[in-house]
């Protein structure tokens, strides 16, 4: 086992698309600035001096026409790796990753892999409005023929793009403008992590929160502020969305009894409803309490950071759901509608 080194989460992207285009000449890099610019977020900060411009390839603003050109690649033996600025820049080119990326492969009847990976941030940052802090993960699992990918850590980070660039189908990769900087510890070389399995990162015996991307953060921090009351809470990190670690999650709420999902998507069918649904059918005799879910507030992004703050779920709400679920803490009354009625 190769000995771990700190580094933070782009490097471990980086490092990650690095090592695979050294080793496989048919992997490249696409999309905008991450060529000349050393990419928007730095991520491919040296890959153009490295690769050339022939493997690092700086694009128009045009996801649509970028999407489908990675698509038309991956279909002929290339292994593309398209960068979005963001998640939400994506929705342009839907089209393409719902009805071409996701379904070629079916319908030629595997006489086409799609080996493409689609990666970029995902989520609100600080600050950026409605139309640009969208956590959209749900919308992509939702299809078949898609795999969706969401780190929490640098580790995973370089060991699921790794299993993601060498996959054969396509994959939503989604990252975090917030995490880009953190840092962690991620092993020398060689280090791969298999898409479809879910990661203890934190064991407890009193409730399993559910979770995935930066807010396994705020549930981490919520478990320690708990502790402190005696409650020990087991965080479970999902890291892949499709294919979904049904096992561990039926396994850790089997343990605990109890179960609370923390999404940062909007509640009305998200990956957290997928989840709960699959607590209920396979675990529902171990259950002491109905699961829950904690997401976003179920409004656009406000632009004003107070604003936002209230609406992406924070450690403090989380702390409040898990009294919630062990009968600690009352439920908020719901105000009533106007007129008294709905």
């Amino acid at each position: 086992m190769p000995e771990p080194r700190v580094v933070t989460f782009r490097e471990a992207l980086r490092e990650a698309m690095v090592e695979e285009m050294e080793r496989d000449p048919s992997i490249f890099l696409m999309g905008e600035e991450v060529g000349h610019y050393q990419g928007a977020y730095k991520v491919s900060e040296g890959m153009l001096a490295r690769f050339g411009e022939k493997r690092v390839i700086d694009t128009p603003i045009a996801e649509t026409g970028f999407a489908g050109v990675g698509i038309g690649a991956a279909m002929i033996g290339l292994r593309p790796i398209i960068e979005f600025m963001t998640w939400n820049f994506s929705l342009t080119a839907y089209d393409q990753l719902v009805n071409n990326a996701a379904k070629l492969r079916y319908m030629s009847n595997g006489q086409f892999t799609l080996p493409i990976v689609f990666r970029g941030p995902g989520g609100a940052a600080h600050a950026l409005a409605a139309q640009h802090s969208q956590a959209l993960e749900s919308l992509y699992a939702h299809v078949p023929g898609l795999k969706v990918v969401v780190p929490a850590t640098p580790a995973d980070a370089k060991g699921l793009l790794k299993a993601a660039i060498r996959d054969d189908n396509p994959v939503v990769f989604v990252e975090s403008e917030v995490m880009y900087a953190l840092k962690g510890e991620v092993p020398a070389g060689e280090h791969v992590v298999p898409l479809g399995l879910a990661d203890v990162k934190r064991p407890g015996r009193d409730v399993t929160v559910v979770t995935w991307a930066k807010m396994l953060h705020a549930s981490l921090k919520a478990a320690e502020e708990l502790a402190r009351d005696g409650i020990e809470v087991e965080v479970l990190d999902l890291r892949t969305i499709r294919p979904l670690d049904g096992e561990a999650i039926v396994d850790s709420v089997r343990r605990t009894g109890r179960c609370l999902v923390v999404q940062e998507g909007w509640p009305f069918a998200g990956v957290a409803a997928e989840v709960i649904t699959l607590v209920v059918r396979e675990a529902f005799d171990e259950l002491d309490a109905p699961p829950d879910r904690l997401t976003s507030v179920d409004v656009p992004m406000p632009y004003a950071t107070n604003l936002e703050t209230l609406v992406i779920p924070s450690p403090d709400r989380v702390v409040a759901a898990v009294r919630r679920l062990l009968g600690l803490e009352e439920a908020p009354v719901r105000p009533a509608a106007a007129g008294g009625t709905r």
